[in-house]
C-alpha cells in the first residue's frame, strides 16, 4: 500500500505542476495526502485508491482524445473524494471540495471551474456531444464495466459491501434497476477507444450480472 500511495502522490504532483499557472503556489504534497486519506476511508470497498489508480490509468490510455488531460486527471482525483454510500450528493460535495482546494493550490478560476464541472458530470456520465474532456473522464470511470469477468465480479461484490446496510432484496431490486438503465443507453462509452474496446464486454458483464440478480 505504501508503494501505491507514493506512486499516486508523485502522479498528483506532476499533474498539479502541469495545471498551475502564474507565481509559485503552496507545496503540492499536503493536497495529495488529504485526498489520499479520503480515498482510504475505512467504509470504502470499491471507491478506494485502487479505483482512483485505475481511473487515472484509463485516462492515460484515452488522453489523446482529451483537450486538457491534466484537468481531467485532477477531476479524477476529486470525483469521489467525498463518498458516503448512504448519501446522494457525493459528487456535488466533491466538486465543492475541488472549488475550495484548487485555487489555493495554484489553479486559475477558469481551470478550477472546469475541474468542478467534470466532477459534477460523473452524476450522469452523460457528456454533451463534443465534450471531449467529459467523454474521457466518464469513459475512464465506467471502464470497470468492461473488465474481465473475474474482475467485474470483484467490482460487483465490492459495491455490495459498500451498501451492506441495504437489505438483500432491496439491493437486488435497486441494482437491477441500475443495470437495466445502463443497458438501455444507446452507448456506454463515448471515446473512440471506449466504443471499440469496452462497449461489447461491458454489455456482456452487465447482462450477466442482471441475469444473476433476477
Amino acid at each position: 500500500m505504501a508503494t501505491l500511495h507514493d506512486a499516486l502522490r508523485a502522479r498528483w504532483c506532476r499533474t498539479l505542476a502541469e495545471a498551475r499557472q502564474g507565481p509559485a503556489a503552496p507545496a503540492p504534497e499536503p493536497y495529495a495526502d488529504n485526498l489520499l486519506a479520503r480515498w482510504a476511508e475505512p467504509h470504502r470497498r470499491y471507491h478506494t485508491i485502487t479505483h482512483l489508480t485505475t481511473v487515472l490509468d484509463h485516462i492515460d490510455t484515452l488522453e489523446q482524445h482529451a483537450d486538457a488531460p491534466h484537468l481531467v486527471r485532477l477531476a479524477a482525483w476529486f470525483h469521489d473524494a467525498v463518498y458516503a454510500p448512504d448519501r446522494s450528493e457525493n459528487e456535488e460535495r466533491s466538486a465543492r471540495l475541488a472549488e475550495r482546494a484548487l485555487p489555493e493550490a495554484g489553479l486559475t478560476d477558469e481551470d478550477t471551474a472546469e475541474v468542478a464541472r467534470l466532477v459534477r458530470l460523473t452524476v450522469t456520465h452523460d457528456p454533451a456531444e463534443g465534450d471531449r474532456d467529459g467523454e474521457v473522464l466518464c469513459d475512464a470511470d465506467l471502464a470497470i464495466l468492461a473488465a474481465s469477468p473475474d474482475a467485474y465480479a470483484a467490482y460487483a461484490a465490492a459495491v455490495r459491501e459498500e451498501y451492506a446496510f441495504v437489505p438483500d432484496e432491496a439491493f437486488r431490486q435497486g441494482r437491477a434497476d441500475v443495470l437495466r438503465q445502463l443497458l438501455a443507453l444507446p452507448r456506454l462509452f463515448r471515446t473512440p477507444h471506449g466504443a471499440a474496446h469496452w462497449e461489447a464486454p461491458a454489455r456482456e458483464n452487465l447482462s450477466a450480472e442482471l441475469a444473476l440478480l433476477t
